[in-house]
């Protein structure tokens, strides 16, 4: 199609409007709208578009491609609630993804015809953005729409709005040495979560440093492709919770709500909102969430000598509910600090992965020493010490 009748078909976008608010289009129809005119308008048009286009990567398509992908319109709300759209949205889709496809296919020869040869350029390639489009909208369990499409991991700010993690923690489960049968559990729960198929909540417990929330992230990592999600949700925030499931049900994927480092005091009222959402209220009953904690604490509780003491004539069937929230989660998994062989196998493994040229025992001393400074062995200790080798050539860096 040529310029002219793509300015008009830009202009009537309905169900894709809101992508004209985008600084790139906008800068695109300010040169359609010159093309024709005042030389020096449209170059410095031309030029505007391209240096907003190098600023987010320099391709067209690309960029043109994610905007429709990540975009919450009203068609892909209503495919991924489980609704049919009608049939003047769904014609409207396919014809507003033609114009898009023309957009995001164009090239500098198609917008600058015969220019000077000094004007910028960018790149593109053609692309059937309807094809697409559609083949994403059928599987919309494992794309997503909106945020959730181009991010994997989120948190809960603090006015209560669902906030994309930029630069997520990129661990993998196989720089996660020696705990494959926790990793096991917690991989086959998600997996049944991802497949439809019910889903424990899950309690991670044990020492600092073991890799209990390590492990959750990179559990993401491996299946965030699948159509998996996590939102961290902070203790404070649990009231929240409630109104979370009633916004995530409506969503096609599936979502991890992830508390970390969870523990109360006896008197938190915080232990209150959790109960009730592992009791399972009818808006925990969740068919694309479940819930993984971790926790130092077994029993989630700060318990003191002090609190076995009051003139509470209940007080032990109080405190021993307190103490009885972790068997609310229907699967719990402890997380132990590695013996000595555990933890040198850990450090090895970690220095191979990295192709690390080392002597195995003086690699093994210097890791004990490490661990030794640092209160003990863990799995963060080992990943510490292959770190400080890594940056330091593998002299290590002072241990004492």
């Amino acid at each position: 199609m040529n310029l002219s009748e793509l300015q008009k078909r830009l202009f009537s976008l309905s169900v894709f409007r809101r992508l004209l608010d985008d600084e790139v289009l906008e800068c695109l129809l300010l040169y359609l709208s010159q093309v024709g005119g005042d030389e020096l308008a449209c170059v410095s048009a031309y030029s505007e578009l391209v240096s907003r286009l190098y600023s987010v990567g320099g391709n067209l398509t690309e960029y043109v491609k994610t905007l429709v992908y990540n975009d919450e319109n009203v068609y892909i709300r209503t495919v991924g609630s489980g609704k049919t759209p009608d049939e003047n949205l769904s014609r409207a889709v396919k014809e507003e993804l033609i114009t898009l496809s023309a957009v995001a296919s164009l090239t500098p020869d198609e917008l600058i015809g015969n220019g000077p040869d000094y004007l910028p350029k960018f790149s593109s390639q053609r692309v059937d953005l309807e094809a697409a489009y559609l083949e994403r909208a059928e599987n919309i369990g494992k794309y997503g729409y909106g945020i959730y499409a181009k991010h994997r991991m989120f948190y809960l700010s603090d006015d209560g709005k669902i906030t994309p993690v930029y630069h997520p923690d990129p661990v993998a489960l196989s720089s996660l040495v020696d705990y494959e049968r926790e990793q096991k559990i917690i991989l086959d729960n998600t997996r049944a979560l991802l497949s439809g198929k019910p889903a424990a909540n899950i309690l991670l417990t044990g020492d600092a440093g073991t890799g209990k929330s390590s492990t959750v992230k990179a559990i993401v990592n491996e299946l965030w492709n699948e159509g998996l999600r996590i939102l961290e949700v902070r203790k404070e925030q649990l009231h929240s919770i409630p109104a979370l499931l009633d916004e995530l049900n409506a969503n096609p994927l599936k979502f991890i709500l992830f508390i970390d480092d969870l523990s109360f005091g006896k008197d938190d009222d915080n232990y209150s909102a959790l109960k009730a959402i592992l009791e399972g209220s009818v808006s925990a009953k969740s068919q694309n969430v479940a819930i993984y904690a971790t926790s130092n604490r077994r029993h989630l509780v700060k318990e003191s000598f002090a609190d076995r003491e009051g003139d509470d004539i209940h007080f032990n069937d109080t405190l021993q509910e307190i103490l009885s929230l972790s068997d609310r989660f229907g699967i719990r998994i402890t997380f132990r600090r590695p013996d000595k062989a555990t933890y040198l196998d850990i450090v090895r493994s970690l220095a191979v992965q990295r192709g690390l040229d080392f002597e195995p025992q003086k690699l093994y001393q210097d890791a004990e020493q490490f661990a030794l400074a640092r209160g003990g062995r863990s799995p963060r200790a080992a990943r510490q010490f292959v770190d400080s080798l890594q940056s330091t050539d593998g002299e290590g860096i002072n241990i004492m």
